[in-house]
């Protein structure tokens, strides 16, 4: 997954106004396909992809899975510690909503340890728990 993932490493300022391939990610699909993305900034704000949400995006649009089970983020190197390669909020929540199941993916803490931590303990109390239940029970 870091090797993938290190291909996409470039970063550059694309505009006056955006700048892009910082930080890289790679995910692991349910069915073992490896999906990767680079984050983009601009300076509104509101333009704004992480790398692992555009992994997802990449994973739902190629294949249409929506479970993960792996997920590695980073900058210049492989995470390292507890606080490198973490995701952002809207990431931890959109791999909740994209499927409630992905609260069982590990995210890479450390690469050199293969440390890893799940997305459960990352957001623990999830808003979004009960929908997802009743919703999968439909």
């Amino acid at each position: 997954m870091y090797e993938e993932a290190r291909i996409l490493f470039n970063p550059r300022e694309v505009s006056d106004f955006v700048y892009a391939n910082h930080v890289v990610a790679a995910i692991e699909a349910e069915d073992g396909q490896i999906f990767t993305g680079f984050c983009m900034e601009g300076t509104c704000g509101v333009f704004h992809l992480c790398a692992e949400r555009v992994a997802l995006f990449n994973m739902y649009q190629f294949s249409g899975q929506t479970k993960v089970k792996k997920i590695l983020a980073f900058r210049d190197k492989p995470p390292y510690g507890e606080g490198s390669g973490m995701p952002c909020g809207a990431c931890r929540e959109f791999l909740l909503e994209l499927n409630a199941e992905n609260k069982e993916a590990e995210f890479m803490m450390d690469y050199e340890t293969r440390k890893t931590i799940k997305v459960a303990e990352l957001i623990p109390y999830w808003w979004g728990e009960e929908r997802a239940t009743n919703w999968q029970d439909k």
